[in-house]
């Protein structure tokens, strides 16, 4: 395991359970089942995020490039999990606080994934041509 990895996965991956376990024992609001179904939906999105961002390795950026075409492990099926899982993340983290208001931010967060996805999109064709298009033919999101 190298520096890179732990500060790429395991490390998010840690602070990111101790976030939720953190929030669902103390955070406001009853202990109930809408809480621990707000749990199950943090960590099925942080699992996710984790995941996809372990697959990518040094091909993840912040920006736009492409530097390889990942179609392996979960971007077999799903072009940009980190953005679907994010987002899962998010409506568990959303649960959990019971702030009806936060619901709202998603309605902003979405809408800018889905730009981003679209300039990756762009990138990665100019890129990759036809191989990229066969990808997205048979991927979603």
């Amino acid at each position: 395991m190298d520096r890179g990895s732990i500060l790429r996965v395991w490390l998010p991956l840690l602070v990111g359970l101790w976030g939720l376990g953190w929030l669902y024992l103390y955070g406001i609001g009853p202990c109930d089942g809408l809480r621990l179904f707000g749990l199950i939906l943090g960590l099925a999105g942080l699992a996710g995020v984790i995941l996809a961002r372990y697959t990518l390795g040094r091909s993840f950026s912040i920006a736009p490039k492409a530097t390889a075409l990942v179609t392996s492990g979960i971007y077999s099926r799903i072009r940009n999990p980190i953005y679907v899982f994010g987002v899962i993340f998010a409506a568990g983290i959303f649960l959990m606080l019971r702030k009806p208001a936060l619901w709202l931010l998603l309605l902003v967060v979405i809408p800018m994934q889905i730009v981003r996805a679209r300039r990756e999109a762009r990138v990665l064709e100019a890129t990759f041509g036809d191989a990229y298009r066969e990808y997205r033919r048979r991927t979603w999101f």
